[in-house]
């Protein structure tokens, strides 16, 4: 049977004057501001790589679009490095997505842990009959803060406006938990393993803020230097790489794993002693580093001495 060659798809089924029509078409202008900041000429050694474009060649409007910073420094790496294999191209365009992973996957249940494992530390040392329900509110204040740059990056558009906001409420969240620490450690014992998990509390919030940062840079940057292309307006979602599924699931992970514990703390303190007030610090320093006696100002070697001592008595 003889082989006959059937015409292209395109050439079939589009007519030739369309056809011809819509590859005549030239590419769509950028804007004067934008132009004017993209460089005139691409370097040799990019160039040379490039089909159809010599040395120092004008480069075509949409490559000079993509070399925006820091799209051009990691475009550059790209086109220069020898021999450029799959690996590479698949890890430069899969660091977004790589990225809004470990954020989900990673930053929030680390955060919900590190929350977990507080609530059990404060039921340990009995905060019902120590601190009392001042501290349980402290603890659901310092929730509330680190809950907003979750909210706004799960269900807000992420522009400037957002990380001022996710920004101003890590601020709040580092003075609230100097806060619940200088009144907790007067009234109950703060152990070691406690001080580290606040410390992983202190440091997730500015994980999760970092990496909204990252994803949304050029925001970040316009936000930092006051550029005229911030956008301040805190708005819904209109394309969100997050199915129904997923968000319905990190909200119930977040009522279940957070609020509902220190509901139930805030509950027991509530039961024990029926006030929010502050309650009365205990007659010896519950935590141990607070019996270091202070070092007088001034004092002689042989004073030291014997403060040195009177610590190591203490312990």
């Amino acid at each position: 049977m003889p082989l006959t060659l059937k015409p292209p798809l395109t050439a079939r089924a589009m007519p030739s004057r369309r056809l011809s029509h819509r590859l005549s078409r030239k590419p769509p202008r950028l804007p004067a501001q934008l132009s004017a900041r993209l460089p005139a000429r691409l370097p040799e050694g990019l160039t040379a790589r490039l089909p159809g474009r010599g040395p120092g060649r004008r480069p075509p409007r949409a490559l000079r679009a993509a070399l925006r910073a820091p799209d051009r420094s990691a475009l550059a790496d790209l086109l220069t490095r020898r021999p450029v294999t799959v690996r590479d191209v698949r890890r430069s365009l899969g660091v977004e997505t790589a990225t809004r992973r470990w954020l989900i996957a990673g930053v929030l249940p680390l955060w919900l842990g590190a929350g977990l494992a507080d609530w059990y530390a404060h039921r340990r040392t009995r905060i019902e009959d120590t601190a009392g329900a001042r501290e349980s509110l402290i603890h659901a204040v310092m929730m509330a803060e680190a809950g907003v740059p979750v909210t706004l990056g799960l269900f807000c558009e992420v522009n400037a406006g957002v990380l001022a906001g996710c920004a101003a409420a890590y601020g709040a969240h580092t003075a609230t938990a100097y806060w619940d620490v200088t009144y907790a450690e007067q009234r109950r014992r703060v152990t070691p393993a406690e001080q580290h998990v606040h410390s992983l509390l202190e440091i997730v919030p500015l994980m999760a803020t970092g990496f909204l940062a990252v994803l949304h840079w050029d925001q970040a940057r316009a936000l930092v230097t006051g550029g005229r292309s911030a956008d301040w307006a805190i708005r819904a979602k209109r394309r969100d790489p997050l199915s129904p599924r997923t968000r319905v699931a990190l909200v119930g992970a977040m009522l279940l794993l957070g609020a509902l514990p220190y509901a139930e703390e805030m509950r027991r303190c509530l039961r024990a002693r029926p006030t929010l007030r502050a309650q009365p610090e205990a007659p010896t320093p519950p935590t141990r580093t607070l019996a270091i006696p202070a070092d007088p100002a001034g004092s002689t070697g042989s004073t030291g001495s014997a403060g040195s001592s009177g610590s190591s008595a203490a312990f």
